[in-house]
């Protein structure tokens, strides 16, 4: 049997962690979600699980940016530069939609940016449309 593929949301809007919940259970591929509800959280996970083969180490991580604690781009720059976990993909999935943080994502080397939408239904599909590229079409290491 294949393993699910692991996914950590960083989020920590109760109602954005239900419905990507929701839009992860509706999925056929069976996406195995953890969840951090601050940056500080974020990283103490990602560091307790950053030894190869850890089955605990995400396969993609959905990284709010406004988050307390840490902030997500303080996060991301964190990811980014530990070897081991700079492979794991990371998608920032935030409201804002502002040129300066989309910039600064990239710069800290985020692999996409997308605006959750308003709209609890194009939210779900969103979810579902990441999951599905980064686990049905992307090859990952």
């Amino acid at each position: 049997m294949i393993e699910p593929f692991h996914i950590l949301l960083v989020e920590d809007n109760p109602g954005d962690i239900r419905l990507t919940q929701e839009a992860l259970k509706s999925s056929k591929l069976h996406a195995r979600l953890s969840i951090c509800r601050d940056g500080a959280e974020a990283i103490a996970f990602l560091q307790a699980h950053d030894e190869p083969g850890d089955p605990e180490k995400p396969d993609l991580i959905l990284l709010d940016l406004n988050l307390p604690r840490k902030s997500g781009h303080e996060v991301l720059a964190e990811i980014k530069s530990k070897e081991l976990l700079r492979v794991i993909p990371v998608v920032i999935l935030t409201t804002s939609d502002n040129e300066e943080d989309i910039l600064r994502s990239y710069n800290l080397h985020a692999n996409c940016y997308v605006t959750k939408p308003v709209d609890m239904n194009q939210f779900l599909k969103i979810v579902q449309q990441i999951e599905a590229f980064w686990f049905a079409i992307v090859k990952l290491p």
